[in-house]
């Protein structure tokens, strides 16, 4: 994800908006993740080094997870309360991606590189959403 593309994400005088938004790209990136792995388990477990079926799982739940976000996004003031859940859950699944990767998995040379990537970019949503989340109750 671009510093550009997050600049013109985040530019608004409203904190609420900039939370709105955060929430809404990490649906949209979560729920493309999460119908990918429905939808190629076999072909992307073989290449990441991770069973299909826990893939299929895996995704299944992201697809889930990803509507809930939706649902968040689109309220015109995400209540607090579920996204510091959500805030949450997302640094949860960073961590354990992490674990998952140094303590479970033994991933192709593309699992090795993708694992972390994914589990980075999910911390980020996590820090941008707390960042708007904190903004919106200083405004």
């Amino acid at each position: 994800m671009s510093a550009t593309l997050l600049a013109g994400i985040s530019r608004t005088t409203e904190p609420q908006a900039m939370l709105r938004r955060f929430l809404a790209l990490d649906a949209v990136v979560t729920g493309v993740n999460g119908l990918a792995y429905v939808a190629a388990s076999g072909p992307l477990g073989r290449l990441l080094g991770v069973e299909s079926a826990l893939l299929l799982e895996l995704g299944v739940f992201l697809t889930v997870f990803a509507a809930g976000v939706g649902s968040l996004a689109s309220r015109r003031q995400p209540p607090r309360l579920p996204v510091t859940f959500l805030i949450d859950a997302n640094l949860l699944w960073a961590v354990l991606s992490v674990a998952a990767l140094t303590l479970w998995f033994e991933p192709t040379t593309a699992g090795a590189v993708w694992i972390p990537m994914q589990a980075i970019a999910v911390a980020g949503f996590a820090a941008l959403q707390w960042s708007a989340l904190r903004a919106t109750t200083t405004a």
